[in-house]
């Protein structure tokens, strides 16, 4: 049975703290590059919300059809933009329940990698595959020559939802270090078509309703309502923005709380 010597404890707790505890450019290349590797995950997060907006947003009489400042076509397209974002980073944050069960977390405790680096790193990955999926389906809005909307709300649209998406990016992660890692997304699959529901993304929610009093409570909500504003023209309203912070707030604390406990026993 071999033992650390003295000097090799020594030599360990001397060990210095890698600058912002870890986190560097390499080494979320290296994460972005193992999650491409997995074919079902780019399917699913890039593929899959394209193929609803050809599907929705294609309607005959869609193109036509004015929706705020731009078309139905725009609409829709928007709608599938932020759904894409909110799977792809809702499913990258959770792929942390994988490194899980195979207990590559618990050994992170044995690495300088502080745990705020490692979940800003997810984060990070989350995003950029977030931004890709909103990508791609802005591309097949350009490419069908359907969706009409102003230059610069195609840029606002999708920078809102990008940087809004960050919120089911912490969800992705709290979830991650919740659920077992066999079947985290077969779990949270349903949830989130039934939170884009509630977020009307795949029809707009009537005011007044029961379903729309519900859905105000709910994490999809309020971006949901900031994304399409500049297209509808309504106002942004603050009840918006607070739904998006605290449900970004409280998800972020989530994944803080279960990481910390998860690699708490090594």
């Amino acid at each position: 049975m071999s033992t650390t010597s003295p000097e090799n404890a020594q030599a360990l707790h001397a060990r210095p703290v890698p600058r912002l505890g870890g986190f560097n450019a390499t080494l979320v290349r290296l994460e972005l590059r193992r999650l491409l590797r997995n074919r079902r995950t780019v399917i699913f997060t890039l593929v899959m919300p394209v193929v609803f907006f050809l599907l929705f947003g294609l309607n005959a009489g869609y193109e036509t059809k004015s929706a705020g400042r731009g078309n139905v076509v725009a609409f829709v397209m928007v709608s599938m933009g932020l759904y894409g974002a909110m799977i792809a980073t809702t499913s990258t944050g959770a792929s942390v329940s994988i490194e899980r069960s195979l207990g590559w977390s618990r050994q992170l405790r044995l690495t300088p990698l502080k745990p705020v680096a490692y979940i800003a790193v997810k984060l990070v990955l989350s995003l950029i595959v977030g931004l890709a999926a909103i990508l791609a389906v802005y591309g097949a809005g350009i490419v069908t020559h359907k969706a009409h909307l102003p230059v610069e709300l195609w840029i606002e649209t999708g920078l809102i939802a990008w940087v809004g998406s960050l919120t089911f990016a912490a969800f992705g992660l709290f979830m991650g270090y919740l659920l077992p890692g066999e079947n985290v997304m077969q779990i949270l699959g349903p949830g989130l078509a039934l939170l884009a529901l509630l977020g009307g993304l795949w029809v707009p929610l009537e005011d007044g309703t029961v379903l729309a009093e519900i859905a105000q409570f709910t994490p999809m909500f309020g971006l949901s309502s900031l994304v399409h504003a500049p297209l509808t023209g309504h106002p942004v309203q603050l009840v918006w923005i607070v739904n998006v912070v605290a449900w970004l707030a409280l998800f972020s604390a989530g994944a803080v709380w279960r990481f910390r406990r998860d690699t708490a026993r090594v």
